[in-house]
């Protein structure tokens, strides 16, 4: 039986509401306001995610209808995490629209789910950001017969800004999770080296708590969220990547040397090329997730190739940026070194290339 080939391309509704995310970002997250904020103690720009949020509506994008959202798919979703990419705009999108909503979703954690899909609460999943699909239940928190937690989980995404977090503990009866409101629990913000998307450690000691799911259901619903981030993060890497590429050709336009503009010559039109063939194929392996993951099709061999390809392409565009926009691109005034720091962290972030290369060989049955 034949097998419906996936849809790569863009809907109108999916090509407006790129537009409607493109113009705002355009408007309240430009580079001068960007390198501004990330000096500042409060790296987050809140007052751009509640726009996001409550006017736009991305909070509760992917969230069905009879739980309080607008019952879009992962392909929306898809569309802003590359917007958010092209940007790297300081909000909490990852941390709390796709992998914490997401868990909820799945266990149907109905009043959670309202609050984060109205944009009233931010939600952070309380996994190191380094976890990948497949790694197994995690185990660094506990919780007692009475329903308290206790335990640390380091680098969290989003955690300083979250208002509820959602925390797969080890209970008394195995695998669960948990809600936990954020002032119950100690939140230490880390360095970190992507200066627009910020981890912390979390800690908690018998920490009230709300068991919303438990035994394979909870397992269950942790493996989707973790899917279905890394899925999304290839959207946000072809983000990254869009924008390395879109700014050095602009860039390389109107620069001259020797009477003619620098992206005139030869070599370097080369690796202009290679870096739109790289974009190209990241678009396709991300669009291909994100589509796989709305109709349900092979959702880990797609998440897997989407990983595994587009996570060196975003770190290479931007290495490639900075280079080719010499001592400028250097720069701390430059906005490039965001973005590299943004591909590296997302090289990292719900599994590296190479975790997700040994997963897609396990997926397909290749020898190891």
């Amino acid at each position: 039986m034949s097998q419906t080939p996936p849809d790569l391309l863009y809907s109108d509704v999916e090509e407006d509401l790129r537009a409607s995310v493109r113009d705002l970002l355009k408007a309240k997250a430009g580079a001068e306001a960007l390198l501004a904020r990330v000096e500042t103690a409060e790296p987050y720009d809140l007052k751009l995610w509640r726009t996001l949020a409550d006017e736009v509506g991305v909070a509760g994008l992917a969230v069905p209808e009879d739980l309080g959202g607008h019952g879009a798919s992962a392909r929306e979703v898809a569309v802003v995490a590359e917007e958010l990419g092209r940007s790297v705009a300081p909000v909490p999108f990852l941390g709390s629209v796709v992998l914490a909503t997401t868990a909820l979703v799945a266990v149907g954690a109905r009043d959670f789910v309202g609050k984060l899909a109205a944009g009233q609460a931010i939600g952070a999943l309380a996994v190191p950001l380094s976890t990948a699909p497949g790694a197994g239940f995690p185990s660094s928190v506990t919780a007692s017969p009475d329903g308290k937690l206790s335990g640390r989980v380091g680098t969290v995404a989003d955690a300083s800004v979250a208002d509820l977090l959602v925390v797969p503990a080890a209970g008394p009866d195995g695998p669960a999770l948990y809600v936990v409101e954020a002032s119950a629990a100690t939140v230490s913000e880390l360095v970190s080296f992507d200066l627009t998307r910020r981890v912390a450690d979390v800690t908690l000691s018998d920490a009230a708590a709300t068991l919303v799911a438990s035994g394979p259901q909870a397992a269950a619903a942790l493996e989707q969220a973790l899917l279905f981030g890394a899925g999304i993060l290839a959207s946000e890497q072809t983000g990254v990547a869009e924008w390395a590429l879109t700014e050095t050709v602009s860039y390389l336009k109107g620069r001259y040397q020797f009477g003619r503009p620098v992206g005139g010559f030869q070599s370097l039109k080369h690796r202009l090329a290679n870096l739109y063939t790289d974009l190209v194929l990241a678009r396709a392996a991300a669009r291909n997730a994100a589509d796989a993951l709305a109709t349900g099709t092979d959702v880990p061999i797609a998440v897997a190739v989407a990983q595994a390809r587009n996570a060196p392409i975003a770190v290479k565009a931007t290495e490639e940026a900075i280079q080719l926009h010499g001592g400028i691109g250097m720069t701390w005034e430059h906005p490039a070194h965001l973005y590299l720091k943004r591909a590296k962290a997302d090289e990292i972030a719900l599994g590296t290339p190479g975790r997700h290369r040994a997963r897609l060989a396990e997926l397909v049955d290749l020898p190891a």
